[in-house]
């Protein structure tokens, strides 16, 4: 074994690879993926993150019991939230805690929470070390026109706080928001808590009912459509639809590198195997010898796959997923999959090492010593036709190869086909985020900057820059969104008829906001089963006025969703026009008191750029190994196939044919072989392309197509490397030796 295995190592070192990446991609997946579950899911546990949230103007003891008589395992905690101005005008979350049991404060500088200091604050680490700040100082804190000042006795995190959304970009700012935490003695006036947060033992819908059947509420959000967990749960699936897909074709193709190199490895040593039976070696012991060579190479791959890939493929996202989210710690994950994923893989590597032995073992020696018969082919239909005759010698003579060896013809397609639906995937996945990213800040967004307006802005002063930059208000909020059983909470936009934004129709086409109308993006009314003439039900989220609209339009956003109308329409719902942002198409520079901060188009593709990296390191990732992988079946594949028509193409050497015409009856059925595959792995690469997107998130809209580019970029690649593959065997083929190749057996 070890002498063959050095004879063909170039086959055992591609059956060790492919088995190890195979191992090494799933398990360094979902390595990834269940690190983000089960660190998520600790850290969830640990601070007793809560079930759900009921918000309203305020909760006295009577409401509080209300809700506490639902169920005996009812836990609750009232919570005063603000949003308060730091120096320099960024956003802080206040939490006025009543006990910090649930959704705790988790400390990783200082003391940990108490709910009874009224004179210390708990703050979000991350904000603290943009902003320089650390345990003992001392920072104040404007809101509701009162001003507080309390000593940092503690930095950490919030489960609540995984993800955090910046108003003027899409991935957070961490200089510019934050949260801290405060004891509810520390409110400068009497308390009037808004918020409760609620641990129950039955379902969300149950607890809901009964909520509605028993107490005044604005509204109630349960814990999965919570924007920071929604927003973290969106970008596992993600992460998992990638390690469903993507490992399957690596165990695939190396089931197929294992069969080739067994296939040829038993085909060569026929003789070998008729002397062992010959002398009476038993056909279970011949079996057993040549099963090993499969069993350990690919179980010293799938070891190697299986403690690497959980330590080196998370290390490889967690940088980037740590710059959007946080959390205290990120570790990779492990799950007993792992190791029966491996163990099958081992285990159906002996079998398939099988299949390529059991049919010579049942031959006796006599048969097992002379060379392998060529398998028998009747005429075909297309034979028997006159278009047969018309055809040149090298089609006729690959059309009846590729007939009496059906396996190794459908092992060539099957393997192209594998490589080409990652390429496709891959290259389409590249294509979409790009295509939203043109669509977002070439077809829709036409401003230089977005200025986000202070809660106390001066109106004069704003109607001065308002005209200074030649801009435009806008008014975006976050809004709680019913309808149909349904509830999201989505993006308000409510702007003047101005050129610095264009709406647009799913072919990116431009769409006029009819001056009365309520329009819903395509993606929300999709999941919401809405169309023009439905009523949604709304509010603002921290208002408790709901409104009820109907659909006017429907109108197409790739990157947020939610509903656009004019400010006369927000008027007639009643509800007041409150610009947040001021849009203009100048750069803008300068420092005013009413301008909080400012993005320019550029930051806000860079932010782009910043969410989608752990998608395109996928895309990058995915496009190496395809690559490598179609390196590695072609290789094979054409190694089988020589070895296969070895006594055929020395017979036409012997009748006279020239190398160049022999080279060429090869390259024309690889080539063959992989035009079949390229076609059969276009759909397959779109449906995987299509998979992996869907699991992008609810904010994303994106219409899943193919491009020309991808499919000849892909296409070139493909038949690239098979033709190169062929002219590595041209020396095969020149100096193959005749005599051996055809003297028979005595």
């Amino acid at each position: 074994m070890l002498r063959d295995i050095k004879i063909n190592k170039t086959q055992f070192i591609a059956i060790f690879l492919m088995a190890f990446l195979g191992i090494f991609a799933y398990c360094g997946i979902y390595g990834e993926y269940y690190g983000l579950v089960q660190t998520s899911d600790a850290y969830y546990g640990q601070t007793n993150m809560a079930d759900g949230w009921i918000y309203n103007t305020t909760f006295d003891d009577a409401s509080v019991d209300k809700i506490s008589g639902f169920s005996l395992a009812t836990d609750r905690q009232r919570v005063v939230q603000s949003q308060a101005d730091f120096e320099n005008k960024p956003d802080i979350k206040l939490h006025f805690v009543e006990k910090g049991e649930i959704s705790k404060f988790y400390s990783t500088e200082g003391e940990d929470f108490n709910a009874s200091d009224e004179s210390g604050v708990w703050l979000d680490c991350r904000f603290a070390k943009e902003r320089n700040l650390k345990v003992g100082d001392m920072i104040s804190f404007e809101f509701d026109n009162k001003t507080i000042k309390k000593e940092i006795k503690g930095l950490g995190y919030s489960p609540e706080y995984i993800y955090e959304s910046s108003p003027n970009s899409l991935t957070p700012d961490f200089s510019q928001i934050g949260f801290a935490y405060l004891s509810h003695k520390a409110y400068p006036e009497d308390l009037d808590y808004d918020t409760l947060l609620v641990k129950y033992n039955c379902s969300d819908s149950d607890f809901e009912k009964k909520l509605d059947d028993s107490a005044d509420y604005l509204s109630f959000t349960k814990m999965q459509d919570q924007i920071s967990v929604s927003k973290f749960s969106d970008e596992m699936a993600q992460h998992k639809m990638m390690g469903d897909v993507f490992p399957i074709v690596f165990i695939l193709i190396t089931f197929l590198t294992l069969l080739t190199a067994m296939t040829r490895i038993v085909t060569h040593q026929r003789t070998q195997i008729g002397v062992l039976k010959a002398v009476g070696y038993r056909d279970r012991t011949i079996i057993l010898h040549y099963i090993s060579y499969g069993f350990w190479p690919v179980l010293a791959g799938a070891i190697l796959g299986l403690v690497t890939g959980p330590v080196v493929i998370p290390r490889m996202f967690y940088p980037t997923m740590a710059a959007t989210y946080s959390m205290p710690r990120w570790y990779p994950g492990f799950d007993m999959s792992f190791i029966y994923i491996a163990v099958l893989m081992v285990a159906s590597s002996v079998f398939v090492t099988y299949l390529s032995c059991r049919m010579i073992s049942k031959e006796n020696p006599a048969n097992t010593l002379r060379p392998k018969a060529p398998n028998a082919s009747s005429n075909s239909f297309l034979e028997k036709s006159r278009f047969w005759s018309r055809l040149s010698f090298n089609l006729r003579w690959n059309w009846r190869d590729a007939r009496r060896n059906k396996f190794r013809a459908l092992m060539a397609i099957v393997g192209v086909m594998g490589c080409v639906a990652l390429l496709i995937a891959a290259f389409g996945m590249n294509d979409c985020m790009g295509e939203l990213k043109t669509w977002e800040y070439d077809d829709i967004s036409h401003f230089e900057s977005k200025l986000l307006l202070s809660s106390n802005a001066n109106p004069m002063e704003i109607y001065y820059i308002l005209n200074y930059t030649d801009g435009s208000f806008i008014m975006q909020q976050s809004i709680e969104i019913k309808a149909h059983d349904m509830e999201d909470t989505v993006t308000l936009l409510v702007s003047n008829n101005t050129d610095l934004i264009s709406y647009t129709d799913s072919n990116r086409n431009p769409l006029e906001i009819k001056e009365g109308d309520v329009s819903i993006s395509t993606k929300l009314a999709e999941r919401f089963n809405l169309t023009v003439g439905d009523k949604v039900r709304w509010h603002i989220v921290g208002s408790d006025e709901w409104v009820t609209s109907k659909i006017g339009q429907i109108h197409t956003e790739p990157v947020s969703q939610g509903l656009i109308m004019s400010p006369d329409t927000l008027e007639d719902q009643g509800l007041n026009f409150t610009p947040t942002h001021i849009i203009t198409p100048e750069k803008f520079g300068e420092k005013y008191d009413s301008i909080k901060s400012v993005s320019s188009i550029d930051k806000l593709e860079k932010s782009w750029d910043q969410i989608t990296t752990s998608v395109m390191m996928m895309v990058y990732v995915v496009t190496v190994v395809a690559v490598a992988l179609a390196i590695l079946v072609l290789y094979n594949l054409e190694i089988l196939s020589f070895i296969e028509m070895e006594r055929e193409i020395a017979t036409l050497k012997v009748l006279g044919f020239k190398t160049n015409v022999l080279r060429k009856l090869l390259l024309t059925q690889n080539i063959i072989f992989t035009a079949i595959g390229f076609v059969l792995g276009i759909p397959l690469g779109f449906y995987f392309m299509t998979l992996m997107m869907d699991a992008a998130g609810d904010s994303l809209y994106y219409i899943p197509k193919l491009t020309w580019g991808n499919i000849l970029l892909s296409a070139l690649i493909t038949f690239a490397i098979s033709i190169v593959v062929n002219l590595m065997f041209s020396d095969k083929i020149k100096d193959l030796d005749m005599v051996e190749a055809l003297k028979d057996v005595d």
